[in-house]
């Protein structure tokens, strides 16, 4: 008897009628003689009216309070899941993120899992019930609600598969697959059957928001194999696994990009030791992602610092680099909000010349500008001018025979 997780999002349990289907959906695999466990996000829209609620009270709510509010999406889900499930001539049984158990440190709104109460789960799967956890949500060691931050219910599921050894991890989406990049922006963009932790991690990193990146952390360091499929279809959609002797045949798997990023520039900043390290503590308190830094070589005891950041922390970061600047006696300043960043990523990378030179004459091509450089093994990302976004990644989508057979 197999064990398997099944993620349902937003906009799978939109309403009641969805919310009915996801449930035969479900009951036809626990018939075929497997224990289900169902995770479920918030329905659609639900979770931004509760922001929007707590944003009539104040700005700036409490992260504490905003955690206790935003969780009842869930619990909405889950109990209707059950309910349906039940009305269906089954058994079933929710639970929400405290009563699983799934203990989180305590920064609020973008909590991190640490481990997962199983006991109450096994208990209910091995006397038949159909079991739905409600995602996105979990208990601090204070026992205060915690929320794991958007995409956070597809991380719940993964874990909870790696905690239960699953056999698969289902992220039931309103796509079918994980493709080769944003079919939207890329016509000729195919669906890949099958696509590598790591590359999956880069490419979730870099934008791709098929699958959330701390779900795709957890299925890699505990072997989940996620299967990433539609719900509104029976169509196979893309198995994300570890990587086999065949990985490398492959250069470039997959082109993404990201538009929400911002770069901040500080001028003439003393070199010596212990300088960069001043400049970034106030950030990284403040619980703000650095993305990619370059430094330039110093000229006369002065170096230039670039960095991004995700947008929505742009004017927190100016503020608290700002004051850093004036501390440490750097020349000023700049910001700049019209940026993207597009990458290629593959493990056939690791053991292919000429990746790069590739990537940079296609871009050159078309009078694309490059204004940053960041590279690991498996990826190249460029920074470049926001309004040439989609043109990179369809050039480079066909420059490295991505795009489908006409």
């Amino acid at each position: 008897m197999a064990i398997i997780v099944q993620k349902y999002g937003g906009t799978s349990v939109g309403s009641v009628e969805k919310i009915r289907a996801v449930a035969e959906r479900v009951i036809e695999t626990h018939k075929e003689g497997n224990q289900m466990v169902v995770v479920l996000s918030a329905m659609a829209g639900q979770t931004d009216g509760l922001i929007k609620l707590a944003s009539q009270i104040t700005p700036d709510p409490d992260p504490r309070e905003l955690d206790v509010l935003l969780a009842t999406g869930e619990q909405v889900s889950v109990a209707l899941f059950a309910m349906t499930v039940k009305s269906l001539g089954l058994e079933a049984c929710s639970f929400l993120g405290f009563q699983v158990a799934i203990h989180t440190d305590d920064l609020y709104g973008k909590a991190r899992i640490h481990n997962i109460d199983t006991d109450r789960i096994i208990k209910n799967l091995n006397e038949g019930r159909i079991v739905t956890v409600a995602g996105f949500q979990g208990l601090d060691g204070h026992g205060d609600i915690t929320t794991l931050g958007r995409g956070g219910s597809d991380t719940t599921a993964v874990a909870l598969a790696a905690a239960l050894n699953a056999d698969v991890c289902e992220i039931f989406t309103d796509v079918d697959g994980v493709y080769t990049t944003d079919p939207n922006v890329c016509p000729k963009a195919r669906k890949m059957d099958f696509i590598f932790y790591d590359e999956m991690l880069e490419m979730a990193s870099l934008g791709a928001k098929v699958l959330e990146i701390r779900s795709v952390e957890f299925a890699k360091k505990f072997n989940v194999p996620i299967h990433v499929r539609s719900t509104f279809t029976r169509e196979r959609g893309t198995m994300v696994v570890a990587e086999t002797k065949d990985m490398e045949k492959v250069v470039v798997t997959g082109v993404a990009y990201n538009k929400n990023e911002a770069r901040v520039t500080i001028t003439k900043v003393p070199d010596r030791p212990g300088i960069a390290s001043t400049i970034f503590e106030p950030v990284f308190k403040a619980g703000i992602v650095v993305d990619m830094i370059v430094q330039n070589t110093s000229q006369d005891g002065f170096t230039d610092l670039t960095f991004t950041v995700p947008k929505a922390d742009f004017y927190k970061t100016m503020k608290l680099v700002s004051a850093v600047a004036e501390k440490i006696g750097a020349e000023k300043v700049l910001g700049d909000e019209d940026i993207a960043k597009v990458s290629i990523i593959g493990v056939g990378m690791r053991t292919h010349a000429g990746v790069a030179k590739k990537m940079f004459e296609t871009l050159a091509k078309e009078n694309i500008n490059i204004v940053m450089i960041s590279t690991s093994e498996i990826k190249i990302s460029c920074i470049i001018e926001e309004k040439y976004t989609e043109l990179a990644v369809r050039v480079l989508h066909s420059a490295f025979g991505l795009d489908v057979a006409d």
